[in-house]
């Protein structure tokens, strides 16, 4: 485990220019070191003087006193929205010389004007040029941030006369231009608006994304959403921090609208907790970290995972300051109340607790060994740690948190088995293959063998040998695909990703091996595929139809209810089901509706045998596939429509088949409308008479199925009267105020011939019908007897 020495001063700031004035600003003034800004290489420290509207620089180099920045601006002039530090180095083509930082400094004010400042080792600070941001002049900059060689910004648009609070509330959209260096000429690139119609975001930057999180002025549902933005993936992540992952939109056209957005995941808003932050901050591995009001940490991934880190539960959060936090490596670094605490966010263990002689403190990057750096109002100190090796000499004893560990997972293993008399042991666990902490195992068992059987490790390395084994296996492995070829180490990721999906689909399918199992599909969708395709043992047989022979526990697993997702919260995990079909639908398209109408409803109609029937409450299984489909409106390709159709037809659900014949009538599809008519008419009356009268209504309206008539009225209804027939046709006619005749074009006029057919069909029906009128209207039989 990790050891943490003292505390160290690297500079007391003696070393830097003008170190005196910055001593005494820093005194003097409480707050004032938050306004302190850090360059990325460590070499300048900016201060920025909001009141007396100036921004000096107190530079760590040898002509430091000569070539400090000074810049002040009148009390008439905006404020500054923030202080960037904004990547250039790739950007001027080779004009660097050596000693020349590679980032440009750009002060953007809340006008939207920005200036560009360069520090040059020959001049020191120079102004390169002033831009304006925003292409609206009465545009206001409310939050800014630097990615990726630009500059990303909120800004507030003025909404039109008249306009409500709604239209208010949501005047705000994030744009952003990239900043390109040529010399000494600055050019921003063409605005590129992210997001439209949006409320009020402060930006916080990451080295791959850009995290929107709420202002303080955002108000009921719209505060409990957090935005991720992935400009190389060219999507927008929507999480909660209270429910993780909620829902993703591609940019496929570069920008988005956050109305939309909303909408998407507007019948989940009133579920999900609103939660109370604190303070939060942007770790160095890109995650935010957030703090919420009751002492809680928790650490929000870009793929929208909320993972909690650890609790302050107790301790105050009276301050409306934000509370310094930053992850360096595995350690978590927090500063409460003139305490350093130093979590492991691994365990979540507290390591540390240090007691500082610092109001306040801004956490810096880490140096080259990873060390922990900050700054305060005296100086820049850092904290040195070392590994410190487990298991050394024969005061080894496993520690209580091991021990915790064990039982809690013992506690695990034994809630996912029927109750018993058998003894749970260490033995059983690691037989099971259940035990998921192998070295905080190992540590307990040394000290256990140890102080019981006095043999040293020989029972040690006995009780551990197929661990072992396998850990060493794994090496070999390793050592074989650093070596292999491309193609061999292919072939290596597919055999391991087939082992681990065998095993997979023999052990329990809890939530930690569901999340598991998606992890595997998401890095390797190939290989994964061939594994689903091998275990399942998935192939067409000689009569053209796709079989499989999986065992029915494998079946039980694959076809549990979509419920597991939601009780598990797995912040976007699909379950099996929806993984296989996603599998089958990105390499075997043509199979998925075989699979899904023949193999799985069969599994389905003997689910009595192991227990995995769908119940009427459950979500049918052609739209748990469906709803893997990545249908994009104007986007979607024929094969997704082809497919649809298929998955709908093949249900042979009512609503579904109707769904499925008005996708083909509205691409006009006329041949396979009629087919599907004939073949799923036959289900039931309800279908034939719904399946009838939606082509009847087709057919009064134009006349693109003159040419199946005679197919379409065999599927006429036998209670189907001409009143009925009539009446329908009368409700679809084409109808025009300006013409006077109901047919203006000749050529779709309907006739009474196209109609005589289907008339002279149920008078037909009716006429047989009306021979026994007689029969059933005669008096009854024998007559009455005639009065006396």
């Amino acid at each position: 485990m990790k050891k943490f020495g003292a505390l160290e001063q690297l500079s007391d700031f003696s070393d830097f220019g003008r170190y005196q004035q910055l001593r005494e600003a820093l005194q003097g003034r409480p707050g004032l070191l938050r306004q302190l800004r850090a360059s990325p290489d460590g070499r300048h420290l900016l201060l920025l003087l909001a009141a007396e509207r100036r921004l000096l620089s107190f530079d760590r180099l040898p002509r430091a006193a000569a070539c400090c920045l000074e810049r002040s601006w009148p009390s008439q002039h905006p404020h500054v929205a923030e202080i960037l530090f904004v990547d250039a180095g790739g950007a001027e083509s080779g004009a660097a010389r050596p000693g020349d930082a590679p980032w440009v400094l750009v002060i953007a004010w809340e006008n939207g004007r920005a200036e560009v400042w360069r520090y040059r080792q020959a001049g020191g600070w120079g102004q390169l040029q002033t831009l304006e941001l925003c292409s609206s002049a009465r545009a206001r900059v409310a939050s800014v941030c630097s990615h990726a060689g630009g500059v990303v910004w909120c800004e507030e648009r003025p909404p039109a006369e008249g306009s409500g609070r709604a239209s208010a509330l949501f005047s705000y959209c994030i744009c952003r231009r990239g900043l390109a260096l040529q010399g000494r000429d600055v050019t921003l690139g063409p605005v590129n608006i992210v997001l439209h119609h949006s409320p009020q975001y402060r930006l916080l930057s990451s080295h791959r994304d850009v995290f929107f999180v709420p202002a303080a002025s955002a108000l009921g549902e719209l505060s409990k959403l957090l935005l991720v933005w992935s400009p190389r993936a060219g999507k927008i992540t929507v999480v909660s921090p209270s429910r993780g992952f909620i829902h993703s939109t591609s940019l496929a056209l570069g920008e988005s609208d956050f109305k939309k957005l909303l909408i998407e995941c507007a019948g989940l808003l009133p579920s999900i907790e609103t939660v109370e932050i604190h303070s939060l901050a942007l770790s160095y591995c890109g995650d935010l970290l957030l703090l919420r009001k009751q002492g809680d940490i928790d650490l929000l991934q870009r793929n929208g995972a909320v993972r909690h880190v650890y609790s302050f539960s107790g301790l105050p959060l009276t301050s409306d300051e934000e509370v310094q936090m930053q992850i360096y490596g595995n350690t978590f670094a927090s500063v409460l109340d003139r305490s350093l605490y130093l979590v492991d966010v691994s365990t979540g263990r507290l390591m540390e607790k240090k007691i500082l002689n610092a109001e306040e403190m801004i956490f810096m990057k880490p140096s080259k060994d990873g060390n922990i750096q900050f700054l305060t109002k005296t100086g820049i100190y850092a904290i040195h740690f070392s590994n410190d090796g487990i298991g050394k000499g024969d005061n080894c004893r496993s520690e209580p948190a091991l021990v915790e560990m064990v039982f809690e997972e013992a506690c695990k293993y034994y809630q996912r088995r029927s109750l018993s008399n058998t003894k749970l042991t260490v033995e059983t666990l690691k037989n099971g293959g259940m035990f998921q902490a192998p070295i905080a195992l190992a540590s307990i068992l040394q000290s256990y063998k140890k102080e019981n059987l006095h043999q040293s490790y020989t029972n040690l390395l006995s009780t551990l040998s197929s661990e072992l084994q396998s850990y060493l296996s794994l090496e070999l492995l390793k050592s074989h695909i650093i070596d292999a070829s491309e193609s061999s180490s292919q072939q290596y990721c597919e055999d391991l990703v087939d082992l681990e999906m065998s095993r997979l689909l023999n052990s329990d399918l809890d939530k930690e091996n569901l999340a598991y199992i998606n992890t595997v599909f998401n890095a390797f969708p190939k290989a994964a595929w061939k594994a689903i395709k091998r275990n399942l043992q998935l192939q067409w047989n000689g009569d053209g139809k796709l079989v499989a022979r999986a065992v029915p526990d494998v079946w039980k697993k694959i076809l549990g209810p979509s419920s597991l997702l939601q009780e598990a919260n797995l912040n976007g995990a699909l379950p099996l089901f929806e993984l296989i079909c996603q599998s089958l639908y990105k390499f075997k398209p043509a199979w998925l509706p075989s699979f899904v109408a023949e193999l799985t409803q069969q599994q389905v109609s003997f689910s009595w045998n192991y227990g995995c029937k769908e119940s009427s409450e459950s979500v049918p299984l052609y739209k748990r596939a469906l709803s893997v489909l990545t249908k994009r409106h104007d986007n979607t390709t024929h094969n997704d429509a082809d497919i649809e159709i298929e998955l709908l037809l093949c249900s042979e659900r009512p609503k579904a088949i109707m769904q499925a014949v008005t996708i083909l009538i509205h691409s006009r599809q006329w041949e396979r409308v009629v087919e599907a008519a004939l073949t799923y008419s036959k289900l039931s009356p309800v279908v034939n008479k719904d399946i009838f009268t939606t082509l009847l209504a087709q057919f009064a309206q134009h006349r693109e199925l003159d040419s199946y008539l005679g197919k379409l009225w065999e599927i006429c209804p036998r209670d189907m009267t001409a009143t009925d027939i009539l009446n329908i046709v009368l409700q679809h006619i084409p109808k025009s105020e300006e013409d006077q005749t109901p047919f203006p074009n000749s050529e779709n006029q309907l006739t009474i011939g196209l109609l005589k057919p289907l008339l002279s069909r149920v008078l037909q029906y009716h006429s047989k019908s009306d021979i026994y009128v007689d029969v059933v209207q005669t008096p009854t039989f024998p007559p009455p007897t005639p009065p006396r």
